[in-house]
C-alpha cells in the first residue's frame, strides 16, 4: 500500500506507471537535473546526484535497475520511480508533480490533491512477521552505515542481515584499521543492540564502488572479475580485512554480531576462507557464505556443512545467469526480474538447501519488486535482506497469503515460459518491468 492514491486523482493530465524503486509520496515541481529541497528530480542515465543533496523525489531515466548506482541512491531513502526515455519525453520540468515511490506512479496534476489512505504498519524491530496460517518471515535490513541503522530499527527489521562494511571508510585516503573498524561497529551495534543482530559482511569491493584508499583499482574491479574473497589475498584490501575481523573480535563478547563471507565460487573457497575467518574470531561467532553465482547456488547442498549459513546475492546472480554486466544501462533488459529461468534457478537451489532452508537468506534488490516476495516464500525462503525503507510494505501483504497460496503462485511462475505471462500472472502493468521498457 502506498501512503497516497494518487491513481484516483479527480484530475490530471498525465498519469505514468513506471517501476517502482524506493517507496514514499513526494510532492514539486519538476526540474531536469536539479536536485535540491522541494522538487522533484528528472535525472538521465549516468546522472551524478550531489550526495549532499535531498530533493523531494527522483525520477530516474533508462538507468539499470540492478546497478551498485541505483543501490547507493536507494540507500538514501528518497522517493524514487524509474521511467523509459519515451516516457520522460512526456514530462515537462516545471510541472507540479506527485511521485509515489511504491507504486511507480507519476500523476501530473492540474486539479485537486490526492487524498490520504492507510500507510503500511510498521512492524515490531527485531520479530519476524507472519503469513495468514503462522508461518513466520524474516525481513531484514541491508545497510552501509549509521543512517541505515536508524532506518531499519524505525521501518520494522527483523535484523541487519546485510551491514555492507565496503562503505565504511571508503572516504579515507589510506586503508583503514582496526581501531576505525572498531568504533564505527561499536556506534551501529549501541545503534541496534537493543532490537536486533548484525550481520558484517566483509570487505566487498566492485567497480562502481572502489575506495579512495585503492588508487587505480578499476582495472582489477571488472564485472566478473576480481570481488569479494578473490581479491581477500592482495594488498593493502588482505590488511584492512584483518582489521575488519580483529574489530568484529573485540566487539563479540558485547554484541550480536555475525560474519559474511562475500562472492564465494566453491565449496573449497568457501572452506579456506571459513577456516581463515574461524582463526580470528572468538569461538561462537556465526560465519555465513555468499552464493552469487549460479555454480555455488546450485552446489548450496554441498556447501551446508561448512558455514552456518548462507546469503544468495540475487544482484550478481542475475548479472551471471543473463550474462550481462548490471551496472550497463543498455543491458537493463538483459536482466529481467521476471524471467522464469530465474525463479526455477531459485527453487532449485531452494530444493537443494532441504532442512538447511531456514538457514538460507536472499538479499538484494528482487525481493522487494512489485509482486516477487509470495514467489520467493513459495519457492520455501523465509528470510531477506531489503532496504529498510521496504520493510513495512512488504510486511503489509504477506498476512494475506498462506504457504500453501504461496506454493501455489511459485509453481505456476516456474511453468511459465516468458516473463510477460509472469507478469500477468502477478497482475503487473508491463511499465513494471524494466526489462519490458521501450527505451
Amino acid at each position: 500500500m502506498s501512503a497516497l492514491s494518487i491513481a484516483t486523482m479527480a484530475e490530471s493530465n498525465l498519469h505514468l506507471q513506471g517501476m517502482a524503486y524506493v517507496p514514499g509520496v513526494a510532492h514539486g515541481v519538476l526540474h531536469r537535473g536539479v536536485a535540491r529541497p522541494n522538487v522533484i528530480a528528472l535525472i538521465g542515465r549516468m546522472e551524478a546526484v550531489d550526495p549532499t543533496a535531498r530533493p523531494a523525489a527522483l525520477i530516474v531515466v533508462d538507468e539499470a535497475p540492478l546497478s551498485h548506482r541505483m543501490i547507493s541512491l536507494a540507500a538514501r531513502g528518497i522517493p524514487t520511480v524509474l521511467i523509459s526515455a519515451a516516457q520522460a519525453k512526456l514530462l515537462e520540468p516545471g510541472t507540479e508533480v506527485w511521485v509515489d515511490g511504491a507504486a511507480g506512479q507519476i500523476v501530473a496534476s492540474i486539479g485537486e490533491v490526492p487524498t490520504a489512505t492507510r500507510s503500511p504498519p510498521i512492524p515490531e524491530a527485531g520479530h519476524p512477521v507472519y503469513l495468514a496460517d503462522g508461518t513466520a518471515v524474516w525481513l531484514m535490513a541491508s545497510i552501509r552505515g549509521t543512517q541505515g541503522a536508524r532506518q531499519a530499527i524505525a521501518s520494522g527489521a527483523a535484523g541487519i542481515g546485510l551491514m555492507r562494511s565496503e562503505f565504511l571508510g571508503d572516504e579515507l585516503s589510506q586503508p583503514p584499521d582496526t581501531a576505525y573498524f572498531t568504533r564505527e561497529l561499536e556506534t551501529l551495534c549501541d545503534l541496534t543492540a537493543p532490537h536486533m543482530g548484525i550481520t558484517v559482511r566483509l570487505l566487498d569491493l566492485a567497480a562502481d564502488k572502489p575506495p579512495h584508499w585503492l588508487p587505480d583499482a578499476r582495472h582489477l574491479l571488472r564485472p566478473l572479475g576480481m570481488q569479494g574473497a578473490r581479491l581477500f589475498t592482495r594488498e593493502p584490501v588482505g590488511s584492512v580485512l584483518r582489521a575488519q575481523l580483529a574489530a568484529v573480535a573485540a566487539l563479540s563478547d558485547r554484541f550480536d554480531l555475525a560474519i559474511l563471507i562475500p562472492y564465494l565460487g566453491t565449496r573449497e573457497e568457501l572452506i579456506h576462507w571459513a577456516g581463515f575467518v574461524r582463526q580470528s574470531l572468538p569461538q561462537g561467532v556465526p560465519i555465513g557464505a555468499m552464493a552469487e553465482t549460479p555454480a555455488a547456488v546450485l552446489d548450496l547442498a554441498n556447501w551446508c556443512d561448512a558455514a552456518d549459513f548462507f546469503t544468495v546475492g540475487c544482484n550478481d546472480l542475475m548479472q551471471c545467469l543473463f550474462g550481462a554486466d548490471r551496472d550497463e544501462p543498455e543491458l537493463r533488459s538483459c536482466l529481467d526480474p521476471y524471467a522464469p529461468v530465474l525463479y526455477r534457478l531459485l527453487g532449485q537451489a531452494a530444493d537443494a538447501a532441504g532442512e538447511y532452508q531456514d538457514r538460507v537468506r536472499l538479499c538484494g534488490v528482487l525481493p522487494r519488486l512489485a509482486g516477487v516476495l509470495p514467489v520467493l516464500v513459495g519457492l520455501g525462503f523465509r528470510r531477506f535482506s531489503v532496504d529498510p525503507t521496504w520493510i513495512p510494505y512488504l510486511a503489509d501483504g504477506l498476512h494475506l497469503f498462506t504457504v500453501a497460496d504461496a506454493q501455489e503462485l511459485a509453481y505456476r511462475v516456474r511453468t511459465c515460459r516468458e516473463s510477460r505471462e509472469v507478469s500477468e500472472l502477478l497482475g503487473l502493468p508491463p511499465e513494471a518491468n524494466p526489462a519490458q521498457q521501450p527505451s
